[in-house]
């Protein structure tokens, strides 16, 4: 997608890849773009990644976690890492950069500050801009149109996806270019925007909020890792266990898609090599069922129903609605009964810093928002009704909604994503439908309590875990 109004420069030095959201290396169309272009021109590639340290919710966690992943490109031929170490010091740094290269390539990413930051950089570029989407499987320009339901984006996803996996990015795709060296970067830069001595980064000394602890360990590494584990002891009881708090079998992928530390055609090939599975199995008729298209055993349908189906549906959705994280964007059954129950009368009501701090009456709730704020993640179905207790907890739906973004923005590693905000809207009723009885607040949008949980996974180790 071009950016911008400027053309390629035969006269630059390099072509600039600009990495914002896919931090990887490989299965990155956006750097193969790149990658081919340089060849094309027969210029080496120049790979960019900077990180702010003014977007909202910075933190040690996010900070360290996204660093860890720039610590492995670390000596990669061409690679340009930065670090702002105050808010606003990397202005121009692109732009800079710019006017040496021919064109410059990065990643389209339909949420948080990263729209507006690519639209603000193609007007100050003289050279073209072009945003390449390598998201999930479907490309988001592929429809029109946003989907209401998880059956309706899926059903579409089974007609349209064996033409997208005619077309999967390359492994290794820099090896397509040589890779810039330092002498070809303005003697000036360096000075203004040292590259990061990423192992020697001290998170203290940037203007963050230390409040927010590290967890995880980014990277590509750790996020392949994880997959290979997830394939040799989770896949097999992912349909039955994925609700278990003890030895749960899901992935733990989600932080790492949400940095783009890993793809999800990567993901694909790796569980395709697991299950001896090729294209030619997919379903011929596009049914929107669950199971059954793949033509892969129960556990990797499921699975790639959550990877593809519903993390995919979040992405398009982002994509064809600019206010996305407001309660307009709710479907209108969902905006029409959280109103007309705006006003019920609330048992017990909490404000947001009694939310933070997990002070609230209910056990369960404030163990989920314990796991938050220590582990950066949160149990999958608690986290649902994490989400429906803020509904039936605050004064009104927006207020549950704010209440929502904030906490999982903050403390959630796979916050700020379009998945993320898929299931903190669908605690309000998007991509869901009108359930009865009408009750309280909630009006017909679907209801869930801590009683009805408890009974149906075991939440005492869970409990004793995060109870305190």
């Amino acid at each position: 997608m071009r950016c911008n109004s400027g053309t390629v420069s035969r006269h630059g030095r390099y072509v600039l890849y600009w990495m914002i959201a896919q931090r990887r290396l490989g299965y990155n169309f956006a750097l193969q773009r790149a990658a081919e272009l340089a060849r094309e021109l027969n210029k080496p590639l120049l790979v960019l990644e900077a990180l702010r340290c003014g977007y909202p919710w910075a933190c040690d966690r996010i900070h360290r976690f996204i660093i860890d992943g720039m610590a492995e490109r670390e000596g990669t031929p061409g690679y340009w890492p930065y670090i702002e170490p105050v808010p606003d010091a990397g202005k121009g740094l692109l732009v800079a950069l710019s006017k040496s290269a021919c064109a410059v390539v990065t990643d389209a990413y339909p949420c948080f500050f990263l729209p507006h930051m690519v639209r603000t950089a193609g007007q100050k570029l003289e050279v073209i801009l072009e945003a390449v989407d390598s998201n999930g499987l479907l490309p988001l320009s592929i429809s029109d149109r946003t989907w209401p339901s998880a059956y309706a984006f899926r059903r579409f996803m089974q007609k349209s996806l064996r033409a997208c996996l005619a077309q999967t990015p390359l492994a290794h795709p820099m090896e397509l270019a040589k890779a810039a060296g330092e002498s070809l970067i303005d003697d000036k830069l360096p000075r203004h925007w040292p590259r990061a001595q990423l192992r020697r980064v001290r998170l203290e000394e940037l203007p963050i909020d230390h409040s927010v602890a590290p967890t995880l360990q980014g990277g590509s590494t750790p996020a392949s890792a994880r997959l290979q584990r997830f394939l040799r002891t989770g896949l097999g009881r992912y349909t039955e266990g994925r609700n278990e708090i003890d030895d749960n079998p899901a992935s733990g992928l989600s932080p790492y898609l949400h940095f783009g530390q890993i793809g999800t055609h990567e993901v694909l090939e790796r569980l395709a090599r697991t299950e001896g599975w090729e294209p030619s199995r997919l379903g011929q008729r596009a049914t929107g069922k669950r199971a059954g298209f793949w033509g892969m055993s129960e556990g990797a349908e499921a699975f790639l129903d959550q990877i593809v189906t519903w993390r995919e549906l979040g992405y398009h959705f982002c994509t064809r609605e600019e206010h996305y994280d407001r309660f307009e964007s709710l479907p209108l059954w969902a905006q029409k009964t959280l109103t007309e129950h705006a006003s019920d009368k609330r048992k017990t009501l909490y404000n947001l810093a009694e939310f933070d701090s997990a002070s609230t009456h209910d056990p369960l709730w404030n163990a989920a928002q314990r796991q938050l704020r220590r582990d950066g993640v949160m149990h999958n179905y608690l986290r649902m009704l994490w989400g429906k207790k803020i509904l039936e907890w605050t004064a009104s739906p927006q207020e549950a909604l704010q209440v929502m973004i904030e906490l999982n923005n903050r403390y959630a590693l796979d916050g700020r994503d379009p998945n993320s905000y898929s299931g903190i809207f669908w605690c309000l009723g998007r991509f869901d439908r009108p359930w009865g009885p009408t009750r309280p607040v909630f009006g017909s949008v679907r209801y869930m309590s801590s009683e009805s949980t408890a009974r149906k996974i075991d939440v005492r180790s869970y409990l004793a875990r995060y109870g305190v």
